[in-house]
């Protein structure tokens, strides 16, 4: 699918040589900086609508030096309205005000136990490839449109797709409901659903062996250790890293045209401090080459332990992914929701029923929107599989404009 990276520079904090009158020769003493004040904080921020490149650097700021003031209701607004609502920004200012109440639990852990907690990750999630089973699950889509930059969402449908997943095959999908409505009979299931969706993208990351990808020795991934964060109630260590073009997996490609392109990839992700898995992973392509129709490529997964057949495995829940491409006479940004839900043992039947619940809105139609103008259909990223599976045993193994594809080359699945 699609993978993009952040990376972010540790600001140098250069010691200050304090030279006393009564002690010339009194050696070099580095100054402690001192916590960011909300003054501080509120001058940075009106500063990043004109120079969005002081999101970065506020960024650092906060991860080298820390709040000295609790975080309100009231701060947290404004940081979401000069920033655009960044997630960056307000999960790295989250952790601060944890860190600030509680230096100890929120402390960042020593070079060499990070090192060996990427190890462990490493090793487990590698080793985790022959112990997938094979299952079905239902994803829930909600696909959007944004003109520009503007991130205005426009709502444009809502799918509902069955994706099968096999150890020898990989995942495989079939579209099961357009906003509520059943897919008619001509709807067959095989790698690339978007010739039965108009629109927008559709949605195709190989969640399943994205992650490992990036721990395969021969991707020579550069990891950074650069903060810690809270997600779903766990403790884990955040860490960057970088792939290179020259030993990426990761390719965009245009279906209609043939076009496609190598690309590389940054990202980061959280690593749970106790059990040494990924929880989130974060890929945003980079090095794209220029001409190229897509300009920007990202997404998202929230990684959690699902139940299948009596055993649990850390299998994706959700996922948000995000295309930039260039239009003749104007750029169009697309997002994909992805909520999966209904993990199965590969076999199972997946039925067409409206979900709603606190978490998701029906699949039903979304409300109607009328767009600023009347625009031609947006691109469509085709879904890397290959025909849903034939039911197999009980037992798991053990514990518009040219569609657009993003893959990876074929490798082995691992979580």
């Amino acid at each position: 699918m699609y993978f993009l990276r952040n990376l972010a520079f540790l600001l140098a904090v250069l010691p200050v040589s304090l030279v006393s009158a009564q002690y010339p020769g009194a050696p070099t003493q580095p100054q402690q900086l001192q916590p960011l004040t909300s003054k501080e904080i509120v001058s940075w921020l009106y500063q990043i609508p004109r120079y969005p490149e002081k999101l970065t650097e506020l960024v650092e700021e906060i991860r080298s030096r820390g709040i000295g003031f609790p975080l309100t209701d009231g701060m947290r607004s404004v940081v979401a309205t000069k920033s655009g609502n960044d997630p960056l920004l307000r999960r790295t200012l989250e952790e601060a005000e944890r860190r600030r109440v509680n230096p100890t639990a929120a402390a960042l852990p020593a070079s060499p136990e990070a090192d060996e907690l990427l190890a462990r990750t490493r090793n487990v999630t590698l080793a985790a490839a022959n112990a997938m089973p094979d299952f079905i699950v239902k994803q829930l889509i909600k696909r959007s449109v944004a003109y520009g930059t503007t991130t205005n969402w426009i709502p444009q449908d809502n799918l509902s797709i069955a994706v099968g997943y096999r150890a020898n095959q990989g995942e495989q999908y079939k579209l099961l409901s357009i906003n509520g409505v059943p897919a008619g009979e001509e709807v067959k299931e095989g790698t690339d659903y978007s010739k039965y969706t108009k629109g927008t993208t559709s949605s195709g990351v190989e969640y399943i062996s994205a992650l490992a990808d990036i721990f395969k020795p021969d991707t020579r991934t550069e990891f950074r250790m650069v903060d810690t964060d809270t997600v779903q109630g766990r403790r884990t260590v955040v860490f960057e890293y970088v792939v290179k073009k020259e030993q990426s997996q990761l390719t965009l490609s245009v279906s209609d045209s043939g076009a496609s392109a190598v690309v590389g990839s940054q990202g980061r992700i959280w690593i749970d401090r106790e059990m040494d898995r990924v929880l989130r992973f974060e890929q945003i392509a980079t090095e794209i080459p220029s001409g190229f129709p897509i300009t920007a490529a990202s997404s998202v997964i929230d990684y959690d332990w699902v139940q299948i057949n009596e055993h649990k495995y850390l299998l994706p829940l959700h996922s948000e992914i995000r295309l930039t491409t260039a239009q003749p006479q104007y750029v169009l940004q697309s997002r994909n929701d992805v909520r999966f839900r209904n993990y199965q043992k590969y076999g199972a039947e997946l039925k067409v029923v409206d979900e709603v619940g606190e978490d998701d809105e029906s699949t039903s139609a979304p409300p109607s929107t009328k767009p600023p103008v009347q625009k031609p259909a947006a691109a469509t990223p085709a879904v890397p599989a290959s025909g849903l599976p034939k039911p197999s045993t009980d037992t798991p193994v053990d514990d518009a404009p040219p569609p657009l594809k993003l893959k990876t080359k074929p490798a082995k699945p691992v979580i």
